[in-house]
């Protein structure tokens, strides 16, 4: 299997599987505040303080053709989850449409992947793909791997819905602040690793994927489990903040300027740095 492929995959949803099995058990637990605060303020966080501060401590530029195409998709996934939600819904037919966009975004990406069209992410993907192991050694790592996936993403969830209660909060605003920055480590590790080694297009596509995955899959799954009315707060406050962040991360890293080139500078990254500090204090101090 082509190495950009793997990498398409584990780029772009493989940082994202605490936020599934978190959203997952929150849904199942009759928590959705705690379901839908998760995988939006890991969007949040993504662009705003996990981009900002990889920017902040390298430039990061976007060189692959693949990555500027699902910029504007990223965009598009956004607005419609907005629109889905319109009604302060999330019914099961909502979390269809999602799981489906998530179908065409697969298919899509295996496609892309499968093509051997020279682009940076692929150089990128080669560089940082590791010497290969035994499939006995692979499958352990996997199944150690899931199970403490599972147990981590089970105490998270009990923690937090402790939290929420001794401190008198919604399970949304800990879902949006403590386990969004939580379950987004991953991508933090990942794309600051991968921006001080060069791999520009790998730091940037850890955010995008990630965000993508977490707009379709992990709220679509947390829907499909028990379909749940959305606190309005969620559209006029988290979904704008959101949306914004994600037109200006479209805005900054399609390559707009006169060189083409699309590039995050630290100037930029200093600037998502400070929304996210604005939205975190909004949140603290409206709790």
């Amino acid at each position: 299997m082509p190495s950009l492929l793997i990498g398409m995959v584990i780029v772009g949803f493989g940082t994202s599987a605490p936020e599934l099995v978190v959203s997952m058990l929150a849904a199942m637990d009759g928590n959705p505040g705690l379901a839908i605060g998760n995988a939006y303020g890991s969007n949040i966080a993504n662009i705003a303080l996990i981009l900002g501060l990889t920017a902040l401590l390298n430039p990061v530029q976007v060189s692959s053709k693949i990555l500027r195409k699902e910029l504007p998709i990223l965009t598009f996934v956004t607005l419609f989850s907005g629109f889905l939600l319109l009604d302060l819904e999330l019914s099961l037919f909502d979390a269809a449409l999602l799981l489906l966009l998530l179908a065409l975004l697969m298919v899509w990406t295996f496609f892309n992947g499968l093509k051997k069209e020279p682009d940076a992410l692929a150089d990128d993907i080669e560089r940082a793909v590791p010497k290969p192991i035994s499939l006995r050694r692979a499958i352990l790592y996997l199944v150690f791997g899931l199970l403490f996936l599972i147990l981590s993403s089970r105490l998270l969830v009990w923690g937090a819905v402790e939290i929420a209660q001794i401190f008198g909060v919604s399970d949304l605003i800990i879902g949006l602040t403590i386990v969004a920055v939580g379950t987004s480590l991953p991508e933090l590790a990942s794309s600051i690793l991968a921006a001080k080694k060069g791999e520009h297009d790998i730091a940037i596509g850890n955010v995008i994927g990630s965000n993508l995955f977490n707009t379709t899959a992990v709220v679509g799954v947390a829907g499909a489990i028990k379909p749940f009315t959305v606190d309005s707060l969620v559209l006029s406050r988290d979904m704008v903040v959101m949306t914004i962040l994600t037109i200006s991360l479209f805005i900054i890293g399609y390559g707009f300027r006169k060189n083409r080139q699309g590039r995050v500078n630290r100037f930029e990254g200093a600037g998502l740095l400070i929304m996210y500090a604005i939205y975190t204090t909004v949140l603290i101090f409206t709790a």
